[in-house]
């Protein structure tokens, strides 16, 4: 082997050594907050007694703590705010009770583990009906069901719950393993027992925000609506995020009946619910630790007010004024603020991505492939006597249209045409009063835009829908994981980066020229840049048809030179349709142009035929070819 050679492979060797290092720095911060996590369990019992925490406080702490993760993952990953998970944190706690206090499980595990499914279960039905509604209207329906727990468990249930005098007696807590048996002592034992429990769920937890179905998470809490016309089922993503917080719940609930050898009555209360969102809310939601940081400071301050006498009644205007205090001064709470000063104090450092692939060069954007049956020229868009009526109002009335394969249609018309009506039954978001909609021969028609992304289309939007809160490759990643996982994939426990998914993302941000951008948050973004991502977005989903809603809207002359050309640039392949207001970009890009008119489908043609027809320029161009004619 010749000296080149032998340096060549030196180099390789070289430069795989440093990727190797580099992927095991990464692993380790990636693995950071657990190792954290863990060692502040492990030296909490050396270090908190020394401000007053009994070791039965921390305890408590704990149970919250578990308690907060499930209800993090529902409010700070999803958006979804429950009043009602003292529903499940009771069910669990008094299914767990009854069964060791009754002699029906002898074994406390297998009796968490019942109390839990039981807990689910429940999160299932209640999240199956309340789920249907958004806001408030959702917040409103979990308080009403957690209060429907509470009459219960006062009343039908009384002889399995034991009314307002709760479940007493329940059994020390005992591990059995076959041979093997330990008992938990009050105290320390207990402490080290619950703080296991704790720390599995918080790997968990962390785990599920970390996989692609926490990617989905995130993308429903910033903008549902666009995560749906993006190809995800959010509503079975919602569903399921609240079984797991019940199951959460459930645990927490029967832990603590173990834990002080009673279930309390007031585990179903109101109290219970508000408890867990001011703490949840004060320690920083969206952080997992902000649940288990908030209840560390209320609880301290809970049992530490009432113990100064000269207080009296006013320890809770007291606690309450803290509260305001903190969420005042900390807009993301106490552990957002930590990690916002983390963040701020890397950004001076080079840049770290954590999948490593932004330095390889991005593979192309796979495209779903057109049916075998479809030829250059086929229809593959139809519209046949469509209409949407609202009461008297009659958006569009009776029309006919019709996208060819690889064709570049455009859609015009004054303000008030029905353009974004009609649109918007194209692509699925809006029922049709009248008429049909086929996609490549089959029909659409009231499907859905879920369902329709999944077919192989997708629309970008007049005012930008994106997940502001993400990075610019968080969002693309988004469409990405529509087209690799379909509709919904209950993958929370599985790692969210894979060679192929990183490619096609890095392939979507490269054909909108923002590779440079990639690591940078949306809101921080100029607008110009924004409108680039909106296009992306749709061309993620890998679909090869694609709805351009004024794609040119709000752009200055130089973004508008910009957009048009990267319009032009991802035309192959791809059959598409814009609705435009700018003229000049629309006779330039298209090859036929449908002009409609007060609802009405006016005429259709070549540019050419329309930018000399006598009723579109009376309707819509004002006669601007008038005196070149």
């Amino acid at each position: 082997m010749n000296s080149v050679q032998t340096s060549t492979v030196d180099e390789a060797r070289t430069a795989a050594q440093v990727g190797t290092a580099a992927q095991g720095g990464r692993m380790m911060r990636r693995q950071l907050p657990e190792m954290l996590v863990g060692l502040g369990l492990l030296a909490a019992p050396f270090v908190l007694p020394a401000i007053g925490m009994s070791p039965d406080l921390l305890t408590r702490i704990l149970i919250w703590g578990l308690f907060g993760l499930g209800f993090d993952l529902l409010f700070g990953y999803t958006g979804l705010l429950s009043f009602g998970q003292a529903a499940f944190y009771g069910t669990g706690g008094f299914v767990t009770a009854y069964l060791l206090t009754d002699g029906i499980v002898a074994n406390m595990l297998v009796a968490l583990l019942v109390g839990t499914v039981v807990a689910a279960v429940a999160g299932l039905v209640i999240g199956y009906l309340t789920l249907r509604r958004t806001g408030i209207y959702f917040a409103m329906s979990t308080l009403a069901f957690g209060e429907m727990f509470y009459f219960l468990e006062n009343s039908s249930f009384k002889q399995y719950t034991g009314g307002e005098n709760g479940i007493a007696g329940v059994p020390p807590p005992e591990i059995s393993l076959g041979a093997f048996s330990v008992h938990i002592s009050s105290g320390w034992p207990m402490y080290w027992f619950v703080a296991v429990i704790f720390f599995l769920g918080y790997l968990v937890a962390r785990r599920i925000v970390r996989s692609p179905f926490g990617a989905v998470l995130k993308a429903i809490q910033g903008n549902p609506k666009r995560a749906t016309a993006l190809g995800h089922s959010i509503q079975t993503y919602k569903l399921m995020v609240f079984v797991v917080a019940a199951a959460y719940g459930g645990l927490a609930g029967g832990l603590l009946g173990v834990f002080q050898s009673y279930m309390p009555p007031d585990a179903f209360a109101l109290d219970t619910s508000a408890q867990l969102v001011i703490q949840t809310v004060m320690g920083g939601a969206g952080t997992l630790l902000g649940p288990l940081l908030g209840a560390t400071i209320w609880l301290y301050l809970y049992e530490g007010l009432q113990q100064v006498g000269s207080l009296g009644p006013y320890w809770k205007l007291i606690l309450g004024i803290v509260f305001v205090v903190l969420v005042t001064v900390f807009r993301h709470g106490v552990a957002g603020a930590l990690l916002d000063f983390f963040r701020r104090r890397r950004q001076g450092l080079p840049a770290d991505v954590d999948h490593g692939v932004s330095r390889q060069v991005a593979k192309s954007l796979d495209i779903v492939a057109p049916l075998k049956s479809s030829r250059p020229g086929a229809p593959v868009l139809e519209a046949r006597g469509v209409s949407k009526h609202y009461g008297g109002l009659k958006a569009n009335t009776d029309i006919d249209f019709t996208l060819r394969e690889g064709e570049l249609h455009g859609v015009i018309g004054p303000n008030g045409a029905g353009k974004s009506t009609f649109f918007a039954m194209l692509a699925g978001e809006l029922p049709t009063t009248s008429g049909k909609v086929f996609f490549r021969g089959q029909e659409i028609t009231g499907i859905g835009v879920t369902s329709v992304c999944q077919l192989g289309m997708s629309k970008s939007y007049q005012i930008n829908q994106l997940f502001e809160h993400l990075t610019v490759r968080q969002n693309v990643m988004i469409p990405v994981l529509a087209r690799m996982r379909g509709r919904y994939r209950n993958d929370m426990l599985r790692g969210l980066h894979s060679d192929h998914l990183d490619a096609q993302v890095n392939a979507a941000i490269a054909m909108v020229d923002l590779t440079a951008h990639a690591d940078t948050r949306v809101s921080d973004m100029s607008y110009g840049e924004k409108r680039r991502l909106e296009i992306g977005l749709a061309l993620a989903t890998g679909a090869n048809v694609l709805l351009f809603d004024e794609p040119l809207a709000g752009l200055g002359p130089e973004e508008r030179v910009l957009v048009v050309s990267l319009l032009k640039s991802i035309r192959q392949g791809r059959s598409m349709v814009i609705v435009e207001h700018d003229m000049d970009a629309m006779f330039e890009l298209a090859e036929r142009i449908t002009v409609l008119y007060e609802g009405r489908k006016l005429t259709e043609g070549t540019p050419d035929e329309i930018r000399h027809d006598p009723a579109v320029q009376t309707a819509y161009l004002g006669g601007m070819d008038d005196e070149s004619a």
